[in-house]
């Protein structure tokens, strides 16, 4: 799960810490679900924004 302490996390942690897989990091996005900012060649993803994000997702029963 996310850490509490990190500030923002690259799209390799994001991945590591959500299980998301990293085409449909990018595809979130790019659709606007998923808000990232860039520093320098580096996509990050404000702790902020990903907790966002994980807590907009739909709740469902696992079968």
């Amino acid at each position: 799960m996310l850490q509490a302490d990190k500030l923002s996390y690259t799209i390799s942690e994001f991945v590591k810490a959500t299980g998301i897989a990293r085409t449909q990091v990018f595809a979130h996005i790019k659709q606007g679900r998923l808000k990232a900012c860039k520093s320098g060649r580096r996509v990050l993803i404000r702790s902020a924004d990903a907790q966002s994000f994980l807590n907009s997702l739909p709740a469902r029963e696992v079968a």
